[in-house]
């Protein structure tokens, strides 16, 4: 009878359209289903009896093998996107999942692991990615869509364009997408308004002459020269001096300059783009900045929100950031875990995307598989994020104080009451689960990882 049972078994599992292999707790393979065989091309004959990670050869089975996490820890791993070399050498994504053998009386003696072939699924992902992508610019928000779709016009006229947005939010990319797609010549030169003293950024604008100043031994090209028949973009240009305020508003007017210790005028035909992250606007009411360079200057104005306000553009820009971090640091982590991503979601970026990219570079030091981890987020970042209302990342991102309760309770349900998991699901801590929990009433059984 137990020997039909087996076979039985057997049957079924060859049956389904998910791989599905076992191991001793050594990590050799002694059971292996026919949809293993199709997606890793390697035959049964071939598989049992061997070592899992000389069989699937994926970019973690050295570093940070799932199967043996859940064998070490009693746990089950849900969800968990790796990539696999087949027969043929080729790359194959998978989704798999884990969990313990155990026998007769609750002692494990190996693991099994599910996985199916999600190639078809990454390629769709991948092409609609691609959507929302222009020039360099990533997002699919409908604002921003409305702003890309202006580009081209505003690009070819030859206007001052204004843009106005919080630091990091990714204005000069747009600065850069203008000048690409103006058909201009000559290059796109960029400088910080911000960065620099009044003297040295008069400058840099403008060039000096040779003995306009101890030390200036030889002419200096300034970076309005360097524009020629391209774009100059000034970045945070509401830091500037009244005083340099007023020989841009010159340049703006008349097409024309004097370099510093020069008394012949210059001509210039490069396009200015600004930029801002203060409202210019409420300068001019205050008398800090001049009404008539600011009406010459915005003439065409984009304004762009800050990440927080388009939160739906993450996941986009995550992936962008994980393949731009690979290619530099010779890595291959192609996914951030669903605990990552909520943490993520939940999170204000008051540096926008510029602190995004920070976030996963940081990541990138301390992950050492294919998927960065919870606990691979900066601290400072776990700690922001602590009192911030939690977010379902299946859904549209949004405050969502009031629908809180209804999520800690569905999550505890999920994970059996485990409290761990759950506060590991949902992208904080044990402790922060345990206060929302008593903010919002909830009283759920606890329940261990040693009773699941």
């Amino acid at each position: 009878m137990t020997s039909l049972f087996c076979r039985m078994s057997d049957r079924i599992l060859d049956s389904i359209t998910e791989g599905v292999f076992t191991v001793s707790q050594d990590m050799e393979i002694n059971f292996f289903n026919r949809s293993a065989e199709k997606i890793t091309g390697v035959s049964r004959e071939d598989a049992i009896g061997r070592k899992c990670f000389h069989v699937f050869r994926s970019n973690i089975c050295q570093t940070a093998c799932v199967l043996k996490q859940s064998i070490e820890t009693g746990k089950e791993i849900v969800n968990r996107k790796v990539n696999i070399i087949n027969s043929r050498g080729q790359a194959v994504p998978i989704s798999i999942r884990t969990s313990v053998l155990r026998d007769e009386s609750g002692i494990i003696i190996g693991g099994v692991e599910t996985f199916r072939d999600i190639s078809d699924m990454e390629v769709l992902r991948k092409e609609l990615s691609k959507q929302y992508v222009f020039e360099e610019i990533i997002s699919k928000n409908y604002k921003i869509q409305q702003i890309l779709s202006t580009l081209p016009d505003i690009a070819t006229s030859g206007s001052t364009v204004l843009i106005e947005g919080p630091s990091g939010s990714g204005k000069e990319l747009f600065a850069k997408a203008i000048h690409k797609l103006s058909g201009r010549k000559g290059k796109f030169i960029a400088l910080n308004c911000a960065a620099l003293p009044d003297n040295l950024l008069e400058s840099e604008l403008f060039g000096y002459k040779k003995g306009a100043f101890t030390g200036a031994n030889t002419d200096k090209r300034g970076r309005f020269a360097l524009a020629a028949q391209g774009t100059i973009f000034l970045d945070e240009i509401g830091d500037i001096s009244p005083a340099l305020q007023l020989r841009l508003l010159r340049v703006l007017q008349e097409k024309e300059y004097e370099p510093l210790g020069g008394t012949a005028t210059v001509q210039t035909d490069a396009r200015v783009v600004a930029a801002t992250n203060k409202n210019l606007k409420e300068l001019v009411a205050y008398d800090q900045f001049r009404d008539d360079l600011f009406f010459r200057i915005n003439v065409i104005k984009i304004s762009l929100p800050p990440l927080s306000l388009h939160r739906e553009d993450i996941p986009l820009l995550v992936e962008h950031f994980l393949s731009k971090f690979n290619h530099l640091k010779g890595k291959s982590i192609d996914y951030i875990s669903p605990e990552v991503l909520n943490a993520l979601m939940r999170h204000d970026f008051p540096g926008n995307i510029r602190e995004l990219e920070n976030i996963i570079e940081f990541c990138f030091v301390l992950c050492h598989g294919n998927q960065i981890e919870f606990d691979h987020l900066p601290a400072e970042l776990l700690e922001a994020i602590a009192e911030s209302p939690l977010v379902d990342v299946h859904t549209e991102p949004s405050p969502l104080s009031s629908h809180e309760g209804k999520l800690i309770l569905d999550t505890l349900q999920r994970f059996n009451g485990n409290r761990t998991d759950a506060a590991r699901h949902l992208g904080i801590s044990t402790t922060t689960i345990w206060r929302k929990m008593k903010k919002n009433g909830i009283n759920y059984p606890v329940q261990s990882n040693n009773n699941r």
